[in-house]
């Protein structure tokens, strides 16, 4: 989950924003480490902030900087120069009341684009009247890609927004040794076969002279009712 939302704060999103300096995690439960550890490993600066010692200094080689701070403070996100950040991530957990007064005292000292984990849909509310610019819900969302895949035939589910999906599952029975152009997808399920992995091979482009095998891969892409048609073919 935090990959996805990675992807979308460093360039799925329009207008894209321009990065310079540290990127600032604020909060480093699982969420905010592993959205940080992996904003490293993609090669950015990061600083993270945490009110807890510990964490801090279990995270104290593994980002750019790291700091033990109240960031409920304008005073001291001013002194730690947050403000001349780009992108700040607030990624406190349970505490509902530091993550809004924190995310507020990141909008007074300006910083422009400000992301913020949200548990609840009221929470999420809170945050944006305050002023964040883009809420996440990775607890609710993760929650229904599990859903997805528990339920059915899927190998794995992504929403790149909220009506439009990928997924990859195994070639439906009754379309195993068929030509992709002959099947008619597009006329009958509205989707559009992305790649397909065939069984021991590595995946590969989709074209309508492939022929579906058994145990193929396929990834499929379409809106969220239709993929979910799809998705109650038998495989």
């Amino acid at each position: 989950m935090a990959d996805k939302i990675l992807h979308t704060m460093l360039g799925g999103m329009r207008p894209q924003v321009q990065h310079r300096g540290e990127i600032i995690v604020i909060g480093l439960g699982r969420f905010g480490s592993s959205l940080a550890s992996t904003l490293i490993e993609m090669g950015h600066e990061v600083l993270g902030i945490d009110f807890d010692e510990g964490r801090v200094q279990q995270h104290a080689e593994l980002l750019t900087h790291v700091v033990q701070a109240d960031t409920t403070s304008e005073k001291t996100l001013r002194q730690l120069g947050v403000g001349d950040a780009v992108t700040a991530v607030v990624a406190i957990g349970a505490d509902i009341e530091a993550s809004v007064l924190t995310t507020g005292a990141l909008v007074d000292i300006g910083v422009p684009n400000i992301w913020a984990k949200a548990l609840t849909q009221s929470h999420g509310r809170i945050l944006q009247r305050v002023g964040a610019h883009h809420v996440v819900f990775p607890e609710a969302e993760m929650g229904s890609r599990v859903a997805r895949l528990v339920t059915g035939a899927l190998i794995e589910y992504f929403a790149l927004d909220d009506d439009f999906v990928l997924i990859e599952t195994q070639v439906p029975r009754n379309l195993a040794g068929k030509k992709l152009g002959d099947t008619d997808l597009r006329a009958h399920y509205k989707v559009t076969v992305v790649c397909i992995k065939p069984e021991g091979q590595a995946f590969t482009y989709a074209e309508s002279a492939t022929v579906l095998g058994e145990h193929d891969l396929i990834v499929v892409a379409g809106h969220r009712g239709d993929i979910e048609r799809f998705a109650d073919i038998e495989t």
